[in-house]
C-alpha cells in the first residue's frame, strides 16, 4: 500500500509542469475560438462589402437608366410658336417668355438661333442645349433658284385630234400602248377634269417618254376645260391641297410663307418652299394665280 501510494506523489516541479501544460492547452483553445474566427468575420465582412459595392453600382445604372426614360423626348420644333408650357419644359423664365410672346405679336419672325437668343436673352448654355432642335422652314435661308419654264416642241394642231376626247378604243390602235396605260391615261385625264396641256402626260404613272412622244404625235389639248384658278394669297391649306402635286403638308407651308411676307407676288416664289421643284411649279402654275386686291 505504502507503495501504490509513491506513485500518485508529486513534487514541485512536476506539479508546475502539469500546470504549464494544462495552460497551453487552454492558450490553444482560446488561440482556436477566439482568434481564427475573427478573421473568418474579417474576410466574410470584407466580401460582403465587395459585394455592396457591385450592388450599389447596379442600382445607379439602373436608377441613371430610369431617370432617361422618363425624361421627355425632344423632338424639333419651329420657335416661333413656343407657347407658355412650351418654354416651362425647356427651362426659360417667365421673362423669357413674355419677350418672346411680346415679339411674335407685334408680327415679326425669327428666322435663326441668334435671333432667339437676342430677343429671349436666354443664356448660353440653355441657347446650346435646345437650339439643335430648332426648325424652321426651308424657305426662311434658302436662297431662290431661278425658274426656267418647259420649252414647248413646236406643233401642227390641224393635222392631230383632241387629247381630251380620244377615246380608249383609239388609244388601243397606237402601237406603244397596251390597255393598262390606255386605262391610266383616262383614268388621270378624269381626275383632272381634262388636260390643261400636253405636257401632263408625262404625269401618268409610269408612262414611258416613247409613249408620251406617240401620244402627242397624235394628239394634242384641242379642248381645255374650264377651271377657276385658285388665288394662292386667298385660299386656306385644305383648298391648296386640290391642286395636283400640292399635299397639304406643302399647302401649310404656302400658307406660312405667305403669312410671313404679306402676300405672293409672283408664283416663282413657290420654289422657296421645300417639296416643289421646277418641274412641279410648271404644273402647279396651270391651276394657281397670285391676284393681290
Amino acid at each position: 500500500m505504502k507503495e501504490l501510494k509513491s506513485h500518485f506523489e508529486l513534487d514541485n516541479r512536476q506539479r508546475n509542469g502539469i500546470l504549464l501544460l494544462v495552460l497551453l492547452v487552454l492558450v490553444s483553445w482560446a488561440l482556436y475560438f477566439f482568434i481564427e474566427p475573427p478573421q473568418n468575420d474579417s474576410n466574410s465582412r470584407a466580401l460582403n462589402e465587395e459585394q455592396l459595392n457591385i450592388f450599389e453600382a447596379r442600382i445607379d445604372s439602373i436608377q441613371k437608366l430610369q431617370d432617361s426614360l422618363n425624361q421627355p423626348k425632344m423632338y424639333s420644333f419651329n420657335p416661333n410658336f413656343i407657347t407658355d408650357y412650351k418654354g416651362y419644359t425647356l427651362g426659360m423664365e417667365v421673362e423669357e417668355i413674355d419677350r418672346l410672346l411680346r415679339f411674335r405679336e407685334s408680327g415679326k419672325w425669327i428666322n435663326s438661333a441668334e435671333d432667339f437668343q437676342q430677343v429671349t436673352g436666354v443664356s448660353d448654355s440653355l441657347l446650346a442645349a435646345i437650339a439643335p432642335y430648332f426648325k424652321f422652314p426651308e424657305w426662311v435661308n434658302k436662297p431662290k433658284t431661278k425658274y426656267q419654264p418647259f420649252q414647248k416642241e413646236a406643233e401642227s394642231p390641224g393635222s392631230k385630234s383632241d387629247l381630251n376626247t380620244v377615246s380608249f378604243e383609239e388609244l388601243m390602235k397606237l402601237e406603244e400602248l397596251d390597255q393598262v396605260m390606255a386605262r391610266r391615261i383616262l383614268d388621270y385625264r378624269r381626275k383632272l377634269g381634262g388636260f390643261l396641256d400636253d405636257r401632263q402626260l408625262y404625269d401618268v404613272y409610269s408612262i414611258s417618254k416613247e409613249q408620251v412622244k406617240q401620244l402627242q404625235s397624235r394628239y394634242t389639248v384641242l379642248s381645255k376645260p374650264e377651271i377657276k384658278r385658285i388665288d394662292v394669297n386667298k385660299a386656306n391649306a385644305s383648298d391648296l391641297s386640290t391642286v395636283p402635286f400640292i399635299t397639304f403638308d406643302i399647302a401649310r407651308e404656302i400658307v406660312n410663307y405667305r403669312t410671313l411676307h404679306d402676300g405672293i407676288s409672283d408664283l416663282d416664289e413657290l420654289l422657296k418652299i421645300d417639296g416643289i421643284t421646277t418641274y412641279k411649279l410648271d404644273r402647279i402654275k396651270l391651276y394657281l394665280s397670285s391676284n393681290q386686291n
